[in-house]
């Protein structure tokens, strides 16, 4: 059901080491020359290339590709309590560790007359993509607007596929999560298109749309397939990005102390998002890789999703890798770099703070994956495939640009004027050392 990889008495450098730990079998370059021509279809006929994408993808045309005002609220109202219960609490969990994100703005005085300060700017206007494919995400509407809003940014959007069962509208509970959230822009369009359309605005085909369907945002965050993965590859640039967050991956470092019905349950959670989903076990126990690879067809078996669970599981991108000792284990979890990282060791603390890679890092028996997923208060959005080596999850400082404020007075200046006036020359710019200079005639 999941293949194994002996690492045990090898000696691997990182290269090494990324060569042969499992990977999705993901062409993005080829899934970004497929999306190319319906980004540039979406850019030149807007809504009238959506509606017909939605219809070609998402097998439904929708009527309204912006959501009306009242089928959002008519989705709070329907909303089962104990799911709006569960929504309301996560929202305020977010809150709470998002806020305390916020930066301060940032002083240094260097000298009498002379400051430079930083501040944090949100940008204008942001996109939030919300995947509709095999499952429904209300978390990850969420986990998309919860940072943007305490970012300060002031105008927000929120787009998710169709759904035919929905009249070709996105999920009820989606549109409930944005409502709770007093998101009230949101399209029914998902895939490459949504983002194109997020990158560069779209014109609108009915009077119900107006002339402009949807004005073009600064930023563009939120997970998706390869094909969502490609297009905001392709728009990056045009707008910014949070990452290239692709099919999901959990690695679990544990050694004997975990519990094997644990990690068996934890690696088939995160197979349960898709078939190409990856869940990878780095273990120094052999005896513990057996428990797991034994407990595993039955959990599968009983799970609702068991085919697609299976089809993860069995996949290059899953497997069980054996390491000599926990030192090596987190040598291969550091070059792995998983979207999720779960630690179950003995000092799971202490070995927590050695990971250098990850998206998030879940610590001990009663931090599971599932718990980042909906009510940790940290980001779900997350880096996968590698791309934690260079780059962090979803936050207030993905919606935030850092501006830096040059305060000097005429005595400040004068203090440096022949230094810069000095590097001016040196640099063949005689102009910049004029600029200074003729601030004090004489």
């Amino acid at each position: 059901m999941i293949s194994r990889i002996d690492l045990r008495g090898r000696d691997l450098d990182r290269r090494a080491l990324t060569a042969v730990l499992p990977r999705p079998e993901l062409d993005v370059a080829g899934a970004a020359e497929q999306v190319a021509p319906l980004i540039a279809d979406v850019r030149h006929r807007g809504a009238v290339a959506l509606r017909e994408l939605g219809e070609r993808f998402d097998g439904v045309r929708p009527e309204h590709l912006r959501v009306p005002a009242e089928r959002i609220a008519q989705a709070l109202e329907s909303l089962d309590p104990l799911v709006r219960a569960a929504l309301e609490e996560s929202i305020r969990r977010a809150r709470l560790v998002h806020a305390a994100q916020v930066p301060a703005e940032l002083r240094t005085e260097l000298g009498p007359g002379a400051q430079v300060r930083q501040r944090w700017l949100p940008v204008r206007r942001v996109g939030l993509y919300v995947p509709g494919g095999l499952a429904v995400y209300p978390s990850s509407v969420v986990m998309n607007v919860v940072p943007a809003q305490e970012a300060g940014v002031g105008s927000l959007v929120v787009t998710s596929p169709p759904q035919a069962e929905h009249d070709g509208s996105p999920h009820p509970t989606i549109l409930a999560a944005c409502a709770l959230l007093g998101v009230d822009e949101v399209y029914a369009v998902g895939g490459a298109q949504a983002i194109a359309m997020l990158a560069y605005g779209a014109q609108g085909e009915t009077d119900a749309d107006g002339e402009t369907l949807c004005e073009p945002v600064d930023v563009v965050t939120g997970p998706g397939n390869q094909y969502v993965t490609a297009a905001k590859r392709l728009v990056r640039g045009v707008v910014g990005i949070d990452s290239e967050a692709g099919p999901t991956e959990i690695a679990v470092l544990a050694d004997g102390t975990a519990d094997p019905a644990h990690v068996a349950a934890d690696l088939v959670s995160q197979a349960e998002h898709g078939p190409t989903s990856a869940s990878v076990l780095v273990t120094p126990s052999v005896e513990l890789a057996e428990a797991v690879e034994a407990l595993l067809p039955a959990v599968v078996a009983r799970t609702r999703h068991s085919e697609r669970v299976a089809t993860a599981l069995a996949g290059p991108q899953s497997a069980v890798v054996l390491v000599d000792d926990v030192a090596q284990g987190l040598a291969v979890v550091n070059a792995y770099g998983a979207e999720h990282l779960e630690v179950q060791t003995a000092d799971a603390r202490a070995v927590a703070e050695q990971v250098t890679s990850a998206g998030a890092i879940f610590v001990g028996p009663f931090a599971p994956v599932s718990l980042g997923d909906y009510m940790a208060g940290s980001n779900h959005v997350l880096p996968t495939g590698g791309c934690a080596h260079f780059s962090s999850g979803l936050g207030v400082h993905s919606f935030l640009r850092p501006v830096q404020i040059i305060d000097y007075d005429d005595v400040a200046l004068a203090e440096v004027a022949d230094r810069v006036v000095a590097l001016a020359q040196d640099e063949d710019l005689p102009a910049h050392g004029e600029a200074v200079t003729v601030r004090f005639p004489g």
